[in-house]
């Protein structure tokens, strides 16, 4: 399958690619594929779902390197001096910034709350609030996405400044990625139009009633954005020469923590980015939809994906390696 029937292929399917908006191909620092589909023009964005979350280990990673926040064995509470704890909690006061990063911190719920914390006032402080229990600090892996609210809070915080414009200045526009605004007031209506749209989007991150963007969703990126993220990660830190952030970090960050179960695909995590194969130097930040940025370090590849929302893709980075990359070599 070359490039002209790769496109073909994903333009009438009517299975898990009929989704697909965009993909971006970067190899050996030179970008070598570059496609869109359904109304989508390379240069939109979409809503890339939980890769959100790959994005906000990138800039704790740059807050740590500039001396912002000390140690992933931080406490959360060291960030919120302010914030009264629940009477009879223990538990949070433990909890680090490390144990938000792995998906390994306590939660008091079975399901995610999400009318709780989106009809509030201050999504960080909704999300606290849902922090510890009387189970402690097990260890065990805790997807979380309101959860991880927290650490847009510890960003600001540690940074004195608004998430959305130290994302900007100090990663985006470095890699040449366009300047992200916030989407603004949100309502319940609002909320399900940006997850469940079908229509491009603009360079936009959601965010909460104080303009703080959300942490574990919201953020909208071409896939031409998501491949220069990952061809950073994939120089170990650097774009165009320039050092965004340390490859200490980028070791630490890809370092894999925890070993998924079935519904994960086995996979294994390291800080908010996946690991899919133990003996492979691949890596992926990957949100629903099959939106993903791909990296693999064996072949120099780095892949951006992104698809309007279609519940339970996970086989994106088997379609990259069967037959993106495959037609790249063609």
């Amino acid at each position: 399958m070359n490039k002209e029937q790769l496109h073909s292929y994903i333009a009438s399917s009517t299975g898990n690619e009929k989704n697909i908006c965009q993909i971006c191909a970067i190899q050996d620092s030179e970008m070598v594929y570059e496609d869109s589909w359904h109304g989508f023009s390379v240069d939109d964005a979409a809503h890339v779902m939980s890769v959100t979350k790959g994005v906000m280990a990138l800039l704790v990673g740059i807050a740590m390197d500039k001396g912002h926040i000390l140690s992933a064995d931080q406490k959360v509470l060291d960030f919120f001096p302010d914030y009264k704890v629940k009477r009879g909690e223990k538990t949070i006061y433990d909890v680090t910034l490390r144990h938000l990063l792995t998906m390994t911190a306590p939660y008091k719920y079975r399901s995610e709350p999400w009318v709780k914390v989106c009809t509030s006032s201050d999504w960080t402080v909704a999300a606290l609030d849902l922090l510890g229990g009387r189970a402690g600090i097990t260890g065990d892996f805790k997807y979380a996405t309101l959860g991880i609210q927290i650490l847009t809070g510890i960003l600001e915080q540690a940074t004195g400044e608004k998430c959305i414009d130290f994302a900007n200045h100090d990663l985006f526009l470095p890699l040449g990625i366009p300047e992200h605004r916030i989407h603004g007031a949100s309502s319940k209506d609002d909320q399900f139009n940006y997850v469940m749209s079908k229509e491009p989007r603009k360079s936009e991150w959601y965010s909460d009633p104080k303009d703080a963007v959300t942490a574990g969703w919201g953020l909208c990126l071409s896939a031409r954005d998501m491949a220069k993220l990952g061809e950073m990660v994939l120089r170990n830190g650097t774009y165009n020469g320039q050092r965004i952030l340390s490859e200490k970090y980028i070791c630490e960050m890809l370092t894999p923590r925890v070993k998924l179960g079935e519904m994960f695909g086995f996979m294994s995590y390291g800080y908010l980015w996946y690991k899919p194969y133990e003996d492979k130097e691949v890596y992926a930040a990957i949100g629903d939809g099959g939106n993903i940025i791909y990296i693999n370090k064996d072949k120099n590849i780095s892949v951006g994906i992104t698809g309007t929302f279609k519940p339970r893709i996970f086989d994106r980075v088997e379609f990259i390696e069967t037959k993106v990359i495959p037609a790249l070599a063609e």
